[in-house]
């Protein structure tokens, strides 16, 4: 599946975002990397929380400053390949991934992302979004949970807060028409 991984809206995001970060906090780029290699910690959940706990830094900030840091190398070790593989390692869970990617495969503008904890599909923004759970894979739809029988509320997902709706699929599943017309619906809307 070829797709991009990043929305327009995204890439302007992230360009105001670095062009903003000087007049918002007060110091340029190159002088928030030379605080962040003195930042004591190692995961990077606890760098983004010694960053904003330390400096007021928010979450989006402290990020582009350690990928500054990092570069192209602090990437690597996630790429979208390796997270993927991680991820979906169940193979009855990946052939439902697969089906699902196959599914989406028309989609006009498709952006693929990968997760550490799920894969993601986007237009302009998030419409879907899958993960492995104990026996099966737990989709997300940007649709209310009444647009279908099948469908339940979203609960703590840690995917996007569009993804209002969850169909859950057991292993050895198949995308059915029904579920095919809601990943549609779901990309129309996004």
């Amino acid at each position: 599946m070829t797709a991009r991984r990043v929305t327009e809206p995204q890439r302007r995001y992230r360009a105001a975002l670095k062009a903003n970060l000087q007049k918002n906090t007060g110091r340029s780029l190159a002088e928030w990397v030379a605080v962040a290699r003195t930042c004591p910690e190692s995961t990077p959940r606890a760098r983004l929380q010694w960053f904003k706990a330390t400096h007021g830094l928010g979450q989006n900030y402290a990020m582009q400053v350690f990928e500054a840091l990092g570069g192209a190398s602090a990437r690597r070790a996630e790429s979208p390949a390796r997270l993927r593989a991680a991820l979906w390692r169940e193979p009855q869970a990946l052939a439902l991934l697969e089906q699902l990617e196959r599914a989406l495969g028309r989609v006009p503008d498709l952006v693929h992302g990968q997760r550490k904890g799920y894969t993601q599909w986007s237009r302009t923004y998030a419409f879907a979004a899958a993960r492995p759970v104990r026996g099966g894979v737990r989709v997300g739809l940007a649709l209310a949970p009444d647009a279908h029988p099948g469908l339940t509320a979203a609960r703590n997902e840690g995917w996007s807060e569009r993804l209002k709706a969850v169909r859950v699929l057991a292993y050895g599943a198949r995308i059915d028409a029904g579920l095919a017309r809601l990943l549609k619906q779901a990309a129309a809307g996004s």
